[in-house]
């Protein structure tokens, strides 16, 4: 009965095997290897580019920062102890360092959803002109949030980490990470509320 192996997600699951890839590669990274962090940058700069974006809204300043963020797991990927997904790890070392490089330039962050993001109802296939509107006031209305909830909002909703793995990647605990993400949703229900000229 102890055949069955411990990794931390299981052997089946589709998730699971990409940890096991992304764990191999960390590790072969904390021996030297180039091309194994090769193979980890072609993975994630596309998984960190529209993130990182959307929090410094400058395409090449987000290549900047998901560049700083790659070369810091190339050196420090020895420092990687599992305690956390290879992703959540990755996604924390370049939300950090979006948020140090914003602080430097003094800028305010905004985001946009991601492009083609479908805010329409599947079941209701004559509200794409609806759901652009509202995609564009849900737009908006990100943009207007702090930063600490905008960056909730995405990592849970769009990028579908759980509150634990968002707790890691912005460093504070479950508990703040909930509160958060209840403020930004009474905040968007409100500006939202606004755009479409309701009452909340």
């Amino acid at each position: 009965m102890s055949e069955q192996p411990t990794p931390v997600l299981p052997l089946e699951s589709p998730l699971g095997a990409e940890e096991r890839r992304d764990l191999a590669l960390i590790e072969a990274i904390a021996r030297g290897d180039r091309p194994a962090f090769d193979a980890l940058y072609r993975l994630y700069y596309a998984r960190l580019m529209p993130f990182i974006t959307r929090m410094v809204r400058l395409p090449e300043l987000a290549e900047e920062i998901v560049n700083d963020a790659m070369y810091a797991v190339w050196t420090g990927g020895d420092a990687f102890a599992g305690r956390s997904k290879a992703s959540t790890w990755i996604f924390g070392i370049a939300y950090k360092k979006a948020l140090k490089r914003l602080e430097r330039e003094r800028r305010t962050p905004t985001e946009a959803l991601a492009a083609g993001y479908d805010v329409a109802d599947d079941s209701d296939p004559v509200s794409e002109v609806a759901a652009v509107e509202l995609a564009g006031q849900l737009d908006t209305a990100l943009a207007r949030l702090s930063p600490g909830h905008r960056s909730v909002v995405e990592l849970t909703f769009l990028l579908d980490y759980s509150y634990e793995e968002v707790a890691q990647i912005v460093g504070c605990p479950v508990n703040t990470v909930k509160t958060r993400m209840f403020h930004a949703r009474a905040k968007l229900r409100q500006l939202l509320a606004a755009c479409l000229g309701r009452t909340p």
